[in-house]
């Protein structure tokens, strides 16, 4: 493509004026890609996708494997786990009009190297201070790659029936590979250190790059405007900002001046971030989309039905290994279900929503995941294994469901130069929903944790707090101490840690069916697929 010699795509032709590139704009009358590009096309997107979102797990089984090789502090733990997505969220709407204005297939190909370059750095971190740096730095990557995925399927795809299909197959690889990346950092964490879960992605990220390169074609918005760094500040600014304020009133309660003053100049800019895109003629987020119904019920249910879930699932790794003793590789095993779930609820979100309508199969797709964690809320130790799985099949299948479901809405009520800036909406509200998740149920399990918790007596203080910080320091206290008080403090732990992840799931399953009564609302009189 242009002076780089790269192979041409048929969707692309070259325009008259000399100031311009041949990857400049896709013409709208340009002859659509060939079947077979479009498919490989987007097998390249779904490996793109594959990259980020089993990022955002690989990582939650090597967390006791991070406890005892770096022994983070609980904050440094909970940062490690979700700074990557607070990263994400702040930056998915600049990144997504950015790839409008200088190119999707670019911004994607140069994310990746990034990518690459992040996780090199977090592979060999030797603090968990240069760890949650490395992630931070992989969500900056990250918030490049995923709206430029969305985004080039519309471009790839302009026939109505064959996008959706697409988007089915693409949510397919988003959800499943959420909900494989536990087992593929079993896998990993069997025969290698943790620092292997990231270094997985340099081989990934090679093939991306060549293959990328030749299959994708590019385009923008043929008549951009400028990128407006002053909402690019307000939207990273406040996004950022709110998220810390919730993390941190969950943490240690609202009334602290430390939660106020972020939460209130978070909101502020957030205010002045959309009061700007209204009077800008070419905003970075057109916030008028969301007069859209359709537009308003997908962002709203993928980032309600993901805040639902998010807390839960991260800390499920834990509780399979933890609680009830599984090596990495089997505890992978074990969320395997919740893999084929996902898979499922993606593919057949199409045929859904053609006989059911939007609105039922997003409306349904919430119900089940919100009912599926509302069970989970009723875990114990010794809990068959057999409903387990089947809880994991009805979260993955709802959970795929909506992500889908969601993401089409969007890209079909968004105008189509504007694919970038609408698929960021979609993936930060999947983003902030996640980040939010963990940062609230994951402060409510430990809050719960470190209350209910009985110690033995006579404990030495300072092993006592180790204890109280986290399930894996009170393990590794536990193993060191003689008699019976080790198993009474493990036992203690345990209990402590499965009322508060109960505590977490009963009110996540709140949470999601809340919101499928909003989105039934907000879709009312709306039935078409």
């Amino acid at each position: 493509m242009s002076n780089t010699g790269s192979t041409r795509s048929a969707a692309i032709t070259a325009p008259a004026s000399t100031s311009q590139t041949v990857c400049d704009l896709v013409r709208p009358t340009a002859a659509p890609p060939t079947a077979r590009r479009r498919w490989a096309g987007l097998a390249v997107l779904v490996l793109a996708v594959l990259l980020v979102v089993v990022d955002a797990t690989v990582l939650v089984l090597a967390i006791p494997s991070i406890t005892e090789t770096l022994a983070p502090s609980a904050t440094q733990l909970l940062w490690i786990g979700d700074i990557y997505s607070f990263v994400l969220a702040g930056l998915l709407v600049s990144m997504g009009s950015l790839s409008d204005r200088i190119g999707r297939k670019r911004l994607l190909l140069l994310g990746a190297t990034a990518f690459g370059a992040a996780s090199l750095l977090a592979a060999y971190a030797p603090s968990p201070a240069w760890l949650i740096a490395a992630r931070a730095l992989l969500g900056v990557a990250g918030a490049t790659i995923m709206p430029s995925t969305l985004s080039l399927i519309r471009a790839l795809f302009p026939d109505a029936r064959e996008r959706a299909t697409a988007i089915g197959l693409w949510g397919a690889a988003a959800t499943a590979g959420a909900a494989a990346g536990p087992l593929v950092g079993g896998l990993l964490l069997e025969h290698f250190w943790w620092g292997s879960v990231f270094l997985l992605n340099l081989p990934v990220l090679a093939l991306l790059l060549v293959l990328g390169g030749w299959l994708l074609p590019e385009s923008r918005d043929p008549r951009p405007g400028r990128w407006d760094l002053a909402s690019v500040l307000l939207s990273m600014s406040g996004l950022i900002a709110v998220v810390y304020a919730v993390k941190e009133a969950a943490a240690h309660g609202p009334l602290r001046w430390d939660v106020a003053v972020p939460a209130v100049l978070g909101a502020a800019a957030l205010v002045l971030f959309v009061r700007r895109q209204l009077r800008l003629a070419t905003p970075l987020l057109d916030v008028r989309l969301f007069a859209d119904r359709r537009f308003t019920a997908a962002v709203l249910g993928a980032l309600i039905a993901v805040f639902g879930l998010a807390g839960v699932v991260f800390f499920m790794s834990q509780y399979l290994q933890l609680v009830r003793g599984y090596s990495p590789l089997t505890a992978g095993l074990a969320e395997l279900p919740a893999f084929a779930g996902a898979v499922a609820g993606s593919v057949l979100t199409a045929r859904l929503a053609r006989r059911a309508g939007a609105r039922a199969a997003l409306v349904a797709g919430m119900a089940v995941l919100g009912l599926g964690l509302g069970v989970l809320g009723w875990l114990q130790q010794d809990t068959s294994y057999l409903l387990l799985a089947a809880v994991f099949v009805a979260v993955g299948a709802g959970e795929g469901l909506v992500y889908t479901l969601s993401a089409d809405l969007v890209l079909s009520a968004a105008p189509a130069e504007k694919a970038g800036a609408a698929s960021a909406s979609s993936e930060t509200a999947y983003e902030l929903g996640t980040a939010l998740g963990i940062a609230l149920f994951g402060s409510v399990l430990t809050a719960v944790y470190t209350g209910s918790m009985a110690l033995p007596d006579g404990l030495d203080p300072a092993l006592a707090g180790r204890a109280r910080e986290s399930l894996g320091s009170a393990i590794e206290v536990a193993g060191s101490l003689p008699g019976p008080a080790g198993p009474a403090l493990a036992h203690a732990a345990r209990s402590a840690f499965v009322q508060g992840m109960g505590l977490a799931a009963l009110l996540g399953a709140g949470v999601v069916l809340l919101g499928a009564g909003l989105a039934w609302w907000l879709l009312r009189g709306r039935r078409t697929g």
